[in-house]
């Protein structure tokens, strides 16, 4: 796989991919602040569907991906009562060359990150 950070997510309580949920990527900068590197929602398979997947905007150092996890529920049909809001993800890109894959499990009560393959 080509050099990236891609992101999936899949509700394993219902047993559906995460469509819909907001994903933003941000890089931390040395003074603290962020960079935004991709922002968007994920489509029918889990993913986000967009440039830093193969590469574009990403660099070494440290990174940050932020699932909005409670707006999902909330926008859902039926949603569960609040628990999960916001879900950050900081990991540091130490090859800017190498594939980032970070998914995620998650319940509208807890979750699982990762380095996938």
């Amino acid at each position: 796989m080509s050099a990236g950070i891609s992101v999936h997510a899949v509700d394993v309580a219902s047993g559906r991919p995460g469509l819909g949920m907001k994903v933003e990527i941000h890089r931390i900068l040395p003074d603290g602040s962020r960079q935004s590197v991709a922002e968007g929602r994920l489509g029918a398979d889990g993913a986000l569907h967009h440039p830093v997947t193969k590469g574009e905007g990403v660099q070494e150092g440290v990174h940050e991906v932020l699932f909005h996890i409670g707006a999902f529920f909330a926008e859902s049909a039926s949603p569960p009562p609040p628990f999960l809001e916001l879900v950050p993800f900081r990991f540091r890109v130490f090859d800017a060359s190498l594939h980032y894959h970070l998914p995620i499990k998650f319940t509208p009560w807890g979750f699982s990150l990762y380095r996938g393959a």
